[in-house]
């Protein structure tokens, strides 16, 4: 097996933080995502190498046995394993582990997964996981949608539940790598970015939203129009209504993921404005009012 540099792959230092290779791994795949790069068959395969790469080296397990085992970090479990049971006692014959040396891990991996001309029984391993990136609008995340994914060279369309959230990862099983000598494919992990396209703050299932009123409505009281997700609604405001003071409107958030006709709550905070540049007669008449008020 070549020795792959996972580290030369996602362009970064063998000391690189664990920041440090997740800013890389997103830079990288952006620019060589297969969406973007539809018919770049070399595009296609370095895409591949990023997922791989970041993979191994996001898992702080799997990057310290790749740091230690290189090409057979995979097999580093049984390697351990042997390396307690199959010692040489006296001149009993076995494998001389003293050393450490990457050959010497190489020369056993051979013997005990069927490299060498013995006979022995090739043992099946699990493919690796793939790591992936999907970007969706907010408003894309509000309804259940089908969209389709290049992953080493197939496409999979998959279907996104509405209520998706930012940060939230998916397992598609049996979509990663295959496995060695004929052990099951890994699996692909998707994980969601949700960049807000919208006015509303979105918290959980809850969207909060901010609608201005001028002086008169917030004292009198009328009706406003307020934008949701799904259209405008109208929307009372009481006599009285204070700035910063605000008004739950039951299902008007956003849908729960995987629970169908189930909403959050739409959090409206009114903005009471102040009237500016007023006439001499506004003047007058607001001065009479704060004098009757006394």
């Amino acid at each position: 097996m070549e020795f792959v540099d996972y580290y030369k792959i996602l362009e970064v230092d063998k000391s690189a933080t664990p920041e440090e290779i997740k800013n890389a791994y997103r830079k990288l795949a952006r620019k060589h995502h297969p969406d973007l790069n539809p018919n770049d068959k070399t595009a296609n395969k370095k895409f591949q190498e990023l997922n791989e790469a970041n993979e191994v080296l996001s898992d702080p397990e799997k990057r310290k046995k790749y740091d230690q085992y290189g090409k057979d970090w995979k097999h580093s479990e049984e390697f351990e394993k042997a390396k307690h049971q199959q010692r040489p006692a006296g001149n009993r014959p076995g494998y001389d582990f003293g050393g450490g040396e990457e050959d010497d891990f190489s020369d056993f991996f051979a013997s005990m997964f069927g490299g060498s001309s013995h006979s022995r029984k090739q043992a099946k391993y699990r493919g690796q996981d793939y790591n992936a990136e999907l970007q969706l609008n907010l408003t894309d995340a509000y309804k259940t949608q089908q969209q389709t994914l290049s992953v080493n060279g197939k496409n999979i369309r998959i279907t996104i539940p509405a209520g998706v959230e930012n940060g939230q990862v998916i397992k598609l099983k049996a979509h990663g790598a295959p496995g060695i000598n004929g052990g099951p494919a890994g699996d692909l992990y998707i994980t969601f970015s949700i960049v807000n396209n919208t006015q509303f703050k979105r918290a959980e299932n809850d969207l909060h939203s901010t609608v201005d009123i001028d002086l008169y409505t917030a004292v009198l009281g009328g009706e406003v129009m307020l934008d949701t997700m799904d259209g405008k609604v109208k929307l009372k405001v009481k006599p009285g209504t204070q700035s910063s003071s605000k008004m739950k409107l039951k299902g008007k958030g956003f849908p729960v993921y995987k629970k169908e006709g189930e909403y959050g709550d739409m959090i409206v905070t009114f903005n009471v404005k102040i009237p500016t540049h007023l006439t001499e007669k506004q003047k007058e008449l607001f001065t009479e009012l704060s004098k009757s008020s006394l």
